[in-house]
C-alpha cells in the first residue's frame, strides 16, 4: 500500500481511465435529469444518521428508499418518527452491501463511524451509486486516496459532509480575505473547546440488566444487555478494524475515543475548522512541518485513547501556521465568546469565526470593529451552487450536482474533503509519536520516518478489505 500518491498522480490516472473507457466524467448507473427523483439509502441512522435523514428526505424529489444499520435496534422508533412526517415508510437492511445491489438506489448518504467511511465509499461507488459522506473524509490518509480513485474511476459525485462549504457566510469572509481586505494572512487558528466527560472502564461482553450506560454525549445511550445485542451484528460494526469482543466503550459514539475506529476530537470536530482554517489560508498542499502535543489530563480509570487537551502547530512552505487547540476539560471561551471557531491573523487585522459561519474583522492595531457577515452583502460572497446555509443547503448542494451529473457544482468534491481532513489525521500521528514530523508538502508522505509513514495506512481485516485503486 503506497502512501506517496501525489494529487497530480491522481488526476492523470483518472484522466487514462476516463480515455481508457471513453465514457465521458459521469456515467452512474441510472441518468438523471433535473427533475427526476433521486432515490437514497442513509447508512448509519443513529446520532449523526438522524440529521441525515432530517436533511435529505424534505429536498423536492429526493425520496429515502432504505435505512441500513447494524443496530435493528434503531428501526423501529426512526421508522416511526419519518413515517408520521413523511406519509411513507423506508425499507430496512442490515447489511451495506445489500443496499448497493439496489438498481434502484441512485445516492447514499454515510454517517457510520469515521473507520468505515473509505470502504463504505468505495463499495457504493463501485455499485455507480453517488456518494455523500460525513468527515471527516477517511480514517487514515492512504485510504482517502483511494476514495478519490474510487470516485474517478467510477465516475460517480462523491461530497464530504463539510457544511461551511456551502454557507454563504463562510463564502464571502473567504473572498474577503480573497480580496486582501485582511492584508497578507500568515496564520489561522481552531478551536475545539467541547467539555467531554470521563467515559471510564466497562467489561468485555452484555451488561447486566438494568446497569449505567457509559455517558456519552446527549446521554441516550443504552444499556447494552444480551437482549439488545441480539439485534447488532457487531462482526459489521466492527468491519475493516481489527476483532474486539463487545464493550460498551467501543460502540455507539464513544468510539470516538479509541484509535481503532475514531480520531479523538481533533479529528472529530476538528475537520470542520481545519477545512476552514486551511481555506482562508488559501492552502491546497500539504504543510511540511506538523507538530503535535498534549495528553490525556486528569482522567486514569478511562478506556480513552485519546487525548482530552491537544496543541497542533502546522507549518507551510511560505512560513505561514495553522495552529488547532483542542480542549475537552473546563476551560475558558476566547475570541468573541467562542469555543467552537477559526481566527485569521493578517497584516491588516483579524477575523473571527465561530461554528455557524458567522464572522466578525478587527482592523488595524487598535482591533476597531470592521466588516463582518451581517454587514456584507450575500453578492458579495462566492454564491457559485450555493442553496442556504448550514446541513440543509450542503445536502442540497449534493443533490442537485446528483440531478444535473456535474462535479463541478460540488461544494466540497471528496477531492477537497480529503484534503482537509488528512490534516488532523497527520497531526494526530505527530501527537502519538511524540515527535515533529516533515513532508515535502507535495505528497502524503513523510520524510525520512518509515514508523511515521506505516501510520499512514492500516492493516484491514478481511474481507473488509480497501482496495488500492491509486498507485
Amino acid at each position: 500500500m503506497r502512501a506517496d500518491i501525489s494529487r497530480r498522480q491522481i488526476l492523470k490516472g483518472a484522466a487514462a481511465v476516463a480515455a481508457a473507457t471513453q465514457l465521458g466524467p459521469f456515467y452512474p448507473g441510472r441518468v438523471l435529469g433535473a427533475n427526476d427523483r433521486v432515490n437514497m439509502a442513509i447508512v448509519g441512522i443513529r446520532s449523526r444518521g438522524g440529521a441525515h435523514i432530517s436533511g435529505f428526505a424534505p429536498i423536492p424529489g429526493v425520496k429515502i428508499k432504505t435505512f441500513c444499520d447494524i443496530d435493528q435496534n434503531l428501526f423501529g422508533s426512526r421508522i416511526k418518527s419519518f413515517e408520521s412526517k413523511f406519509k411513507y415508510a423506508p425499507g430496512t437492511e442490515v447489511d451495506m452491501r445489500k443496499v448497493f445491489e439496489d438498481k434502484e438506489i441512485d445516492a447514499v448518504s454515510f454517517a457510520t463511524p469515521n473507520y468505515w467511511h473509505a470502504l463504505g465509499t468505495i463499495w457504493a461507488a463501485s455499485a455507480k451509486k453517488h456518494v455523500y459522506v460525513e468527515k471527516p473524509a477517511c480514517h487514515n490518509v492512504w485510504e482517502g486516496r483511494q476514495m478519490v480513485g474510487a470516485a474517478r474511476k467510477y465516475g460517480v459525485l462523491v461530497s464530504v459532509g463539510f457544511q461551511n462549504r456551502s454557507r454563504k457566510n463562510t463564502s464571502a469572509a473567504i473572498k474577503f480575505m480573497r480580496d486582501g481586505k485582511l492584508g497578507k494572512v500568515y496564520m489561522a487558528r481552531g478551536l475545539c473547546f467541547k467539555p467531554r466527560q470521563n467515559i471510564g472502564v466497562y467489561p468485555d461482553g452484555p451488561m447486566a440488566e438494568g446497569a449505567k450506560a457509559p455517558p456519552m454525549v446527549g446521554g441516550d445511550q443504552p444499556a447494552y444487555t444480551a437482549s439488545y445485542l441480539q439485534k447488532v451484528d457487531y462482526d459489521k460494526w466492527i468491519g475493516p478494524a481489527q476483532a474486539r469482543p463487545f464493550n460498551p466503550n467501543r460502540f455507539h459514539y464513544n468510539w470516538h475515543w479509541q484509535w481503532e475506529y475514531g480520531n479523538g476530537d481533533t479529528g472529530n470536530q476538528g475537520p470542520h475548522q481545519f477545512d476552514v482554517a486551511r481555506w482562508g489560508l488559501g492552502k491546497d498542499d500539504l504543510p511540511v512541518k506538523i507538530r503535535s502535543f498534549g495528553g490525556l489530563y486528569l482522567w486514569k480509570d478511562t478506556q480513552q485513547d485519546t487525548p482530552n487537551t491537544q496543541t497542533s502547530i502546522l507549518e507551510y512552505a511560505d512560513g505561514s501556521m495553522l495552529q488547532f487547540d483542542t480542549r475537552g476539560l473546563p476551560t475558558n471561551k476566547e475570541g468573541n465568546g467562542m469555543d467552537i471557531a477559526v481566527i485569521w491573523y493578517g497584516s491588516e487585522g483579524r477575523v473571527e469565526m465561530d461554528a455557524g459561519g458567522n464572522w466578525k474583522s478587527y482592523m488595524g492595531p487598535k482591533s476597531e470593529p470592521g466588516p463582518d457577515s451581517k454587514s456584507i452583502k450575500e453578492e458579495d460572497g462566492d454564491a457559485m451552487n450555493l442553496a442556504g446555509g448550514g446541513d440543509s443547503g450542503h445536502f442540497g448542494n449534493f443533490i442537485a450536482a446528483v440531478k444535473a451529473g456535474k462535479q463541478e457544482m460540488l461544494t466540497c468534491d471528496v477531492e477537497v474533503g480529503v484534503r482537509s481532513s488528512v490534516l488532523p489525521i497527520m497531526a494526530n500521528i505527530s501527537y502519538r509519536l511524540k515527535r515533529e514530523l516533515k513532508t515535502d508538502g507535495k505528497k502524503e508522505l513523510f520524510l525520512g520516518d518509515a514508523e511515521a509513514n506505516k501510520m499512514l495506512t492500516r492493516q484491514y481485516r478481511k474481507p473488509y478489505v480497501v482496495p488500492s485503486l491509486v498507485g
